[in-house]
């Protein structure tokens, strides 16, 4: 296969799109540039994954670039460590975060280990997707956001999109870096809304923030799914008269805390919200770093507002494990009664 990128139309109508439909347009937009870019994955060919991301690509791109593996977590995150290593830039799909656990052995070992092993002889540009985190009734080990467990993996890129626009973008950017890249689509929100993304190839930027909301008075930081939550809850406090400003975290490592600390030095005042369990989450990861770097912008102590710590419940009680918009407001109010 040519190893060299295609030159592209750069220009596009944009299209109004799902989270999951702008996955597989930014996988489509990937392969057509770079032959080395393929597909593994359970069920990814024929039947186009168990989410339908990778739907009609085989068709478009053959058997030989959009490849079903055994059902074989292991060789899923194996496979793509020694393809990469031989000029390949393989995209990994593990149907459900809980499944993800006997990849781990192949990232941390390897993946995560070959720049330095090889003393930057070889790199591993491979990405590993995962549908990931609750809120769709999913029965166990399909609800898991555990994304802090890569996080804490040197060599890593964790990468969370929160709307169908920045999936696109940052998928591409995932595919194109030299370097793993953990790359985690919430679920549940594949499509709840659509919004307008333009196929002109163009990568929004890793290892920053997104500052999608202005406000002076108070600071909500979130990433994935619950970056609708967190939103509502900015709606529900401007009601009350209270500027909220609100950060995508978007790449969770390397983490852009710039973005965080010229927040808070505005505001003081900080709610971190993520679906994951609260303790070792990685919304503990930005308190400590708050109390380290900003410590003296602070006028309040940090707030977390996180799942419980206990697996995802079933079905009917899985809405109380949520954090919601209220429990968002009140740990918001609750800072902001600091003088």
């Amino acid at each position: 296969m040519a190893k060299a990128r295609k030159e592209t139309e750069t220009s596009a109508a944009a299209t109004e799109l799902t989270l999951v439909d702008a996955v597989g347009l930014a996988m489509a937009r990937a392969m057509q540039e770079d032959e080395t870019v393929i597909l593994l994955g359970e069920d990814i060919g024929v039947d186009g994954g168990v989410f339908r991301a990778t739907d009609g690509l085989i068709a478009r791109f053959g058997a030989d670039r959009v490849r079903d593996t055994p059902l074989s977590e292991a060789i899923i995150g194996g496979l793509p460590v020694g393809l990469a290593a031989m000029g390949f830039r393989p995209v990994a799909e593990i149907q459900f975060m809980g499944f993800i656990y006997p990849v781990i052995d192949q990232i941390v070992n390897h993946a995560a280990r070959l720049r330095t092993r090889t003393r930057g002889r070889l790199t591993c540009p491979m990405v590993l997707r995962a549908p990931y985190g609750g809120g769709i009734h999913a029965p166990e080990h399909h609800s898991e956001s555990m994304e802090a467990m890569f996080a804490h993996i040197p060599g890593l890129r964790v990468v969370i999109p929160s709307s169908p626009a920045r999936a696109y973008g940052l998928l591409l950017a995932a595919i194109r870096d030299p370097d793993p890249v953990i790359f985690l689509e919430p679920k549940r929100i594949y499509r709840a809304t659509r919004e307008a993304v333009a196929d002109n190839g163009g990568a929004l930027p890793l290892d920053r923030c997104f500052t999608v909301l202005k406000g002076a008075d108070v600071t909500l930081v979130s990433w994935g799914a619950m970056l609708k939550e967190t939103l509502d809850a900015a709606e529900v406090l401007a009601g009350d008269g209270v500027d909220a400003e609100v950060i995508d975290v978007a790449t969770l490592k390397p983490l852009d805390m710039d973005t965080i600390l010229a927040s808070i030095s505005k505001t003081g005042r900080c709610v971190i919200v993520h679906e994951a369990p609260l303790t070792g989450g990685f919304g503990a990861e930005i308190a400590a770093r708050l109390a380290g770097e900003g410590l003296m912008h602070l006028v309040a102590p940090v707030e977390r507002v996180a799942g419980w710590d206990t697996v995802m419940p079933l079905l009917r009680l899985e809405g109380r494990y949520m954090p919601s918009p209220e429990r968002i407001v009140a740990a918001a109010r609750r800072v902001l009664e600091y003088a």
